[in-house]
């Protein structure tokens, strides 16, 4: 894949992974748009990076009908949607667990990632070259029990790409997953140990990217996906407590 002179669209920029991929997309030649919900956010990263901006709300339906129009009118040309904004809430269902929680993970970890690659489709196939990259998860291999709705959608994330990477195989569209270990970004604060730092993650998600590795599992996520070959069972109990 060329990583240079691309028009992407990166959702979830204004932070953590997603603002790391944009810093690092942008020097190297690509017009680089990002979204988040935070118009603070966003504002101080275009002042920062000379990053293009556009606050939208995925888990709204027309807040994410008027992201498409905006691709189709302010940001034409984009040929790489990279889908990384994502939230994480952790309850247990013997406690109080709430109907809006569940539908925001949801909507915003999966719905919008297989509405935005349906929109995408057809305007990338216009394109020599392009590319749609999805941000899954190393729990979508294994679950942790305090995340199970998270896991859930990282796991329908891991499936959906893979299965549209079939449909798209000989067809100008390359279809990339990227599943990261455990990233020391503002979502993950105050939880687990051993992180990796966004700048980590994203050295090995340029070389992938590069390489046209698509499926990257991103640092310990390889020593999982080695050990789901050898014992699923073992694999699972370790990410159990994680």
């Amino acid at each position: 894949m060329n990583i240079a002179n691309n028009k992407i669209l990166l959702t979830g920029g204004s932070s953590g992974i997603g603002l790391e991929m944009a810093r690092r997309l942008k020097v190297l030649g690509n017009e680089v748009v990002v979204t988040g919900r935070s118009r603070q956010k966003l504002e101080a990263v275009a002042k920062r990076y000379k990053l293009d901006i556009y606050q939208c709300d995925l888990s709204h339906q027309d807040q994410l009908e008027g992201l498409l129009d905006a691709i189709n009118s302010q940001y034409k040309g984009v040929n790489m949607l990279i889908n990384n904004a994502g939230v994480q809430y952790n309850y247990s269902f013997t406690g109080e667990v709430l109907f809006k929680d569940i539908e925001y993970e949801v909507d915003v970890n999966f719905n919008a990632v297989v509405k935005l690659c349906t929109a995408f489709v057809p305007l990338l196939m216009g394109h020599k070259e392009s590319a749609i990259i999805n941000v899954s998860s190393g729990l979508a291999l294994s679950p942790k029990k305090s995340a199970p709705v998270y896991c859930a959608t990282k796991a329908g994330v891991h499936m959906f790409t893979k299965a549209l990477r079939y449909q798209l195989e000989g067809s100008n569209i390359k279809v990339f997953e990227v599943l990261p270990p455990l990233v020391d970004t503002p979502m993950t604060k105050g939880r687990g140990k051993d992180k990796i730092t966004p700048a980590q993650l994203v050295d090995e998600f340029m070389i992938g990217l590069e390489r046209d590795r698509y499926e990257m599992n991103i640092g310990k996520v390889k020593l999982l996906k080695m050990m789901h070959r050898i014992s699923p069972a073992m694999a699972d109990n370790i990410l159990k407590n994680d």
